[in-house]
């Protein structure tokens, strides 16, 4: 009963991870495509949103590969759900592919 409790703050350790990590990212497009230093926004997310997510991994794993495999299982569900949140609602996920056909 207490592993089963561990794996589920681990995939609840990566939702979290996840939301941050890819909810930290849309704010720093929003913020960067209007800056006058997009560079600085960019690099500085970047190491910021890695850092936390390395050392989410690390103590939510706690040197077991079971809760780490949960906790990534976690992050990228929350990837899907960020990017769906975020999406523009004009926004064709195929418009890509139409296009890509049209190119040839």
């Amino acid at each position: 009963m207490n592993e089963i409790l561990n794996l589920l703050l681990a995939l609840v350790a990566g939702f979290l991870l996840g939301a941050a990590f890819f909810g930290g990212l849309w704010w720093t497009v929003q913020k960067g495509l209007s800056s006058r230093r997009p560079a600085f926004w960019f690099l500085g997310s970047l190491l910021i949103r890695t850092s936390i997510a390395i050392s989410g991994f690390y103590f939510a794993s706690d040197g077991h590969w079971e809760r780490l495999l949960i906790c990534m299982f976690g992050f990228f569900v929350m990837r899907q759900v960020v990017v769906r949140l975020t999406r523009l609602p004009d926004e064709d996920p195929n418009q890509l592919t139409k296009e890509a056909s049209n190119a040839t």
